[in-house]
């Protein structure tokens, strides 16, 4: 080889790198391009009697500036930062609507309790008692407002499941035909890498990764295999798994994704496996803020609802008759898995005297080894009966037409749909049952200095019917008392009953308490409400559940929070969650940004360095071009000497 190939060697090596850098110039606002460069080694030397003499280069590949490693991370933290986004964008709408001073459920709340305190201060005033029922009302259609927009949201979820299944499908397709471009082109026979076409597979995948996250492994032949979850594949070689947006085993109206199995068959995947990217996102807000956030309301109108209804039922309407429900609240949700053999469904109530109790959490009961299990999925609680019925968290559950086979399930949400179906029972202002059915009084005889209480009526409903008989406690010395229902045919109720001043005297359905010193032959009666038009009692007990302890019990134990306390804390829960969100949002968005430009560093297109790579090729090219025209020149030379 002379001095002429030579020159033609180093031409053809200065216009490759030419070429590598425009083609590097020309994508530098490509997505997911990496940098190209020239790997350019000398020819092999000739050996001579003055030694080895140089042949010239030759440009051995194209190489490009990528680190796995790099992409990797960038990868992982990219699909951390894509969830949460998707996360906080969702919760957001909750937190808004929540928080709002004026369409939260704060206002109307503390509305109707001003409405029962102006009933218990004016009984007998219409308009009075027609405020109570429009708050009332006006409460129930909050409750209903807050949580439709709550399925709202949750419908928005589902649309969006549907839309990014759609998508994953179509990134794994272009990923698969991908994988058979680079299999056909690795298997040419040439042992170079087609770069471009692994940049448009690296930035396929990373597209992909932040709707889900995705796991690879690579294959001898160049192609990339594609996992999801616990190892589900999306992509094998050039063959495509398909994902299908499908309906929840045990909830219908809950969209979730399956896997197409071999028989076209769609297979539901657990969301806890979909981790990642905005469709992990979407599916976290919803089992861990949306289902929780529509409970939490829920517990509230159910408590609240079964509380004035209990204490309404124990008053007095104007007409003399005992009071009906308030308000109408729907039963706890109880589905079937949609694998069950069995058949029927048990019968699930809320449980008035543990109300107190109902948490948040939904539960699903199981038939497993002729045993009843109840795991209560907000922390994974079992409890394991033998026998139904059984009370368990505020509400109970008993067997009804449920013939289970081994391993049946249903999903229990004992306060899911209650804000949604709440609604006033009530439509005549002249039921609303502000009066106690008994009042009690002291003979105008009696010479001693005690006193009896008005009286109220035991719960739960309904109360006893003889709350119509006329009772007397009639002292036989000061420390004893006889109890005697003077009702026809009359019947002694109890006999020397030791007094206690102020302890409870209950009989047929009523209690009251008598304080002071009586005097022997004093007596107090203890009669039905008869024309107690003008009577407050009841509606002032209503009115004191604004301020009483009444949700959030432990088994067994006492309430802790006020209908408004509970608000409140479902109100600091979503913004607390929010918040929380947004600050992982932020971390891994960080690492994004950081893995990117590490990878940048490394295989981003720097217009300043290819712009001095031009002028070095340019440089090259005309030199060799130099030792061309004075390889022709000497060639002419010896082609005159022959002359």
């Amino acid at each position: 080889m002379g001095i002429l190939s030579i020159g033609v060697s180093g031409l053809n090596a200065a216009q490759a790198g030419l070429l590598t850098t425009s083609h590097n110039i020309a994508n530098a606002s490509t997505p997911g391009y990496s940098r190209q460069q020239i790997v350019q080694s000398p020819n092999i030397s000739v050996r001579t009697g003055a030694g080895y003499l140089g042949q010239g280069t030759h440009v051995e590949t194209v190489r490009r500036s990528y680190d796995e490693l790099l992409g990797r991370q960038v990868m992982g933290a990219e699909a951390g930062a894509a969830e949460m986004d998707s996360y906080l964008s969702q919760i957001r709408q909750i937190d808004n609507m929540l928080a709002d001073p004026d369409a939260g459920l704060s206002p109307v709340l503390s509305t109707f309790f001003k409405g029962v305190q102006n009933v218990a201060a004016n009984p007998t005033s219409m308009s009075a008692r027609q405020t109570m029922l429009s708050a009332s009302q006006a409460l129930s259609a909050r409750f209903q407002a807050i949580d439709e927009r709550m399925q709202e949201v949750g419908e928005g979820v589902n649309s969006q499941v549907t839309t990014q299944i759609t998508q994953i499908n179509g990134y794994s397709a272009q990923l698969a035909d991908m994988n058979q471009q680079i299999l056909l082109a690795r298997s040419s026979g040439s042992t170079q890498e087609p770069n471009d076409l692994l940049d448009q597979r690296n930035q396929l995948l990373k597209d992909l990764n932040k709707l889900v996250r995705v796991s690879t492994t690579s294959q001898g032949d160049g192609s990339v295999n594609v996992f999801i979850g616990a190892g589900q594949p999306l992509v094998v070689g050039s063959q495509t798994f398909q994902l299908s947006a499908v309906q929840a085993p045990d909830q219908a109206e809950r969209i979730t994704a399956g896997f197409i199995g071999p028989g076209g068959a769609s297979i539901v995947m657990p969301e806890s496996q979909i981790s990642g990217g905005s469709l992990g996102g979407v599916l976290r807000f919803r089992s861990e803020t949306l289902d929780q956030s529509r409970n939490a309301l829920g517990r509230i109108a159910a408590t609240l609802a079964q509380n004035v209804n209990d204490q309404h039922r124990l008053g007095q309407d104007l007409s003399g008759a005992m009071g009906q429900s308030l308000f109408t609240v729907v039963p706890p949700s109880v589905t079937a898995h949609s694998s069950n053999a069995g058949s029927g469904l048990p019968t699930v109530a809320l449980d008035g005297t543990s109300i107190a109790e109902l948490t948040t959490s939904n539960y699903v009961l199981g038939f497993v080894g002729g045993n009843y299990q109840l795991t209560r999925l907000s922390d994974n609680v079992v409890r394991t009966y033998a026998t139904l019925p059984r009370t368990v968290d505020g509400f109970s559950i008993s067997a009804g037409a449920w013939l289970p086979a081994a391993n049946d399930t249903v999903l229990i949400r004992p306060t899911g749909d209650a804000a949604h179906g709440l609604s006033v029972a009530i439509q005549d202002v002249r039921a609303l049952a502000a009066a106690v059915p008994v009042r009690s009084s002291a003979a105008l005889g009696n010479k001693g200095l005690a006193s009896i209480e008005p009286g109220t009526v035991d719960g739960p409903p309904p109360a006893n019917v003889n709350l119509q008989h006329k009772v007397t406690i009639s002292f036989t010395s000061a420390t004893t008392f006889d109890v005697l229902d003077v009702t026809a045919p009359p019947s002694t109720l109890a006999t020397s009953v030791a007094y206690v001043a102020g302890a409870n005297i209950s009989y047929n359905g009523w209690t009251t308490q008598i304080r002071g010193t009586p005097a022997t032959n004093d007596v107090f009666t203890v009669e039905s409400n008869v024309n107690g038009v003008g009577d407050s009692r009841n509606a002032a007990l209503i009115g004191e559940l604004q301020t009483r302890n009444t949700m959030n019990a432990s088994s067994g134990g006492s309430a802790s929070a006020t209908y408004l306390g509970s608000y409140a804390q479902l109100v600091s829960v979503i913004g607390s969650k929010s918040n929380e969100v947004a600050a992982i949002g932020a971390t891994q968005q960080g690492l994004a940004d950081q893995s990117t430009a590490a990878l940048q560093s490394l295989a981003g297109v720097n217009l300043d360095e290819e712009a001095a790579n031009l002028l070095r090729y340019q440089q090259a090219y005309q030199a060799a071009s130099k030792v061309l025209e004075i390889a022709g020149r000497l060639f002419d030379e010896v082609l005159s000497l022959g002359r």
